[in-house]
């Protein structure tokens, strides 16, 4: 037993004041003369003893009075563990991603989880809160009550291994404190395993609330499978977390104009095609009817009218022949000049320029060719068999492109395909080992094999490339090379000429880096805002000449369609969707973990690290006890003669 104020036990002492009272407190007896003195004296005796008995039984319990009293005072306590007289420190990770809307025993999983941190945890006690985008350090529960009850599920996810140790870093350095870390998550199965670091300072404590979800249909992904001058098909993809359903309905919206529906039926996953018009500007919207998660049942899209790609091919006594063939007019704006009748002023007007096949590059062309990449602008050079190394190197090492060497006459073949360059991205649907390789009779060499997206038997770069610029080491005509009639001609070109107008997509992923050109000419003071309803929201971008490059990732961080705006202006619109990561049903399972403790409700979890710090009170106990005296000592006083 332990005592609140132990101090007032000294008052103890005072037990000696009526034991003093009673021993001085003696009463002599008068005597009084009887003739009869024998029957006398035996009743002085008897009086003597009873009153003695009376006195003592009176002191005993009036020191017991007063002994419970004093201690009453002192508060004693038994306490419920060694540590009940620790600091405690609390640091709660509230997951609050798209997952914790799967409904619970009351309500979704995240509102589950609030109201047990409302109602369990007394208002004044000092926590520390963390979500997925918000941080909440040394506050109350009084004061949070507002932030909680407003709380919306984040885009994006802290993983696990981040939260414990973001959720270590908020625990102040105080030394003789019980940390407790409690992580409230349903722990979405990942790809990684679920391992904590052990830390005999912090008392890790995981709730996993139980999800009464057992389906979920989800809308992945849309992409364009075909396209003709007319129309294009967009084949929507659907995945489904549950036995199979019969009879998904799939609808259509261009804003909120029911365009179509389609109904299908999914296993695991499913497709559905919709024929939409092409070159027709669509703000498109799918919805499915579903009712597990909610966040993945609509799904944006726009289909954008799209500029054709300025193509410039700069010649020099050159076949340019398979250059028309592959930028043809439906795409693209190609344009093809000899040297020596070249415009210089149509330059900064292009996305793409090739030099095909040039001797010399001059100054004049070399400083105009660099402003325009320096502006945003793609170049290609194809060198002829009888280059100026000199020059070309110059406009090279502007271009932070390996530098040419001297020509090598044996003939090489193309053997080696780099698949992860950015230029051959989703170019191919397989890696190809045993294609037909094309053969270069004469070759120059590069001075590093960094950046090679093509290269010879030998390891050496047939073809490298950057953001900014691709170089071939080798001509490309018909006497020099059989390259122009190889599979590999068309995705290689292709994608220079497609990937040097960074048109954009049909939608973009929330939490993902997202880059995309704005083709407009904006004032020099002037920014674009994407907006959607009454909020703006104002990304990085860099301003070019002739378009304006904006760079996504965690904002926007709502789904929809956005304006894309210059001041008043809307200039186009954008979709953005959020990470399908989170339709997973899958859990993991918390019990093989040998360093934390398992609940599967906070509120359970909370009344632990409580309990830790109650103790028994004892001090209405004696506060009985020293009434029952109190009356004991009455009716001694009263009844006992």
């Amino acid at each position: 037993m332990q005592f609140k104020n132990p101090e007032l036990l000294y008052a103890l002492f005072l037990l000696v004041v009526p034991i003093l009272i009673h021993l001085f407190q003696l009463r002599r007896f008068q005597k009084v003369e009887f003739t009869n003195v024998k029957f006398l004296k035996s009743v002085k005796l008897q009086t003597r003893k009873s009153s003695q008995l009376k006195k003592w039984i009176t002191l005993l319990t009036r020191m017991l009075l007063l002994a419970c009293v004093i201690i009453a005072f002192a508060q004693p306590f038994i306490p419920n563990t060694e540590d009940f007289n620790d600091t405690q420190e609390t640091v709660i990770y509230l997951d609050n991603s798209f997952s914790m809307q799967a409904n619970g025993r009351n309500g979704t999983l995240l509102n589950e989880t609030i109201q047990d941190i409302i109602n369990t945890l007394p208002e004044d006690e000092s926590i520390s809160l963390f979500t997925n985008n918000k941080t909440y350090r040394n506050t109350t529960v009084k004061a949070l009550k507002n932030d909680l009850i407003q709380l919306t599920h984040s885009p994006t996810q802290l993983n696990y291994d981040a939260a414990y140790l973001k959720g270590k870093q908020l625990f102040s350095n105080q030394g003789g404190a019980t940390k407790n870390l409690v992580l409230v998550s349903d722990f979405q199965q990942k790809e990684n395993l679920l391992n904590f670091e052990t830390d005999s300072t912090i008392q890790l404590k995981l709730v996993q609330p139980k999800s009464t979800l057992v389906s979920n249909i989800s809308i992945d992904s849309i992409f364009v499978s075909n396209t003709t001058a007319e129309t294009l098909d967009l084949i929507v993809k659907l995945s489904n977390e549950s036995k199979p359903i019969d009879n998904v309905t799939i609808s259509l919206f261009n804003d909120d104009v029911l365009l179509t529906k389609s109904a299908i039926d999914i296993d695991k996953e499913a497709e559905a095609t919709f024929t939409i018009p092409n070159n027709k500007v669509l703000n498109g919207k799918l919805m499915i009817d579903d009712a597990g998660l909610q966040y993945d049942n609509t799904f944006y899209f726009n289909v954008n009218s799209k500029p054709k790609i300025k193509v410039l091919a700069i010649n020099e006594s050159a076949d340019d022949s398979f250059l028309n063939r592959i930028y043809t007019d439906d795409e693209f704006d190609y344009k093809s000049f000899k040297l020596n009748t070249l415009n210089f002023n149509l330059i900064p007007n292009q996305n793409l320029i090739i030099l095909n096949e040039l001797n010399t590059i001059s100054n004049a062309l070399k400083t105009a060719l660099v402003a325009f990449k320096n502006d945003g602008g793609k170049l290609v050079i194809i060198p002829s068999n009888e280059i100026d190394l000199e020059t070309y190197n110059q406009i090279f090492s502007d271009l932070n492109i390996n530098a040419l060497g001297n020509q090598n006459t044996n003939e090489k073949r193309i053997t080696s395909i780099n698949y992860d360059h950015p230029l051959l991205a989703n170019a191919f649907y397989s890696k190809v080992t045993n294609f037909q390789y094309p053969k270069i009779e004469k070759s120059y060499r590069f001075s590093s094999n960094s950046n090679a997206i093509l290269s010879y038997e030998d390891g050496s770069p047939f073809l490298v490339g950057n953001t900014n610029a691709y170089a071939f080491s080798s001509a490309l005509n018909s006497e020099n090379s059989n390259f122009k009639n190889s599979q590999l001609i068309i995705p290689v070109l292709y994608n220079m000429g497609l990937q040097s107008l960074k048109l954009s997509k049909l939608y973009y992923t929330i939490g993902q880096p997202n880059t995309i050109a704005i083709q407009t000419a904006i004032g020099q003071d002037d920014i674009l805002t994407l907006d959607l309803e009454e909020t703006s929201v104002i990304p990085l971008q860099k301003t070019y000449s002739k378009s304006v490059v904006l760079e996504t990732e965690d904002f926007p961080n709502t789904a929809g369609i956005l304006h894309v705006k210059n001041k008043e202006t809307i200039l186009q619109n954008l979709s953005f969707n959020y990470n399908r990561v989170e339709s997973n049903l899958s859990y993991y399972d918390l019990s093989t973990l040998n360093n934390a403790t398992v609940d599967h409700s906070l509120e359970t979890t909370i009344n632990t690290i409580k309990s830790s710090t109650n103790v028994n009170a004892l001090w209405k106990w004696f506060v009985i006890f020293a009434l029952a005296f109190l009356i004991v000592e009455m009716l001694l006083l009263k009844y006992l003669k």
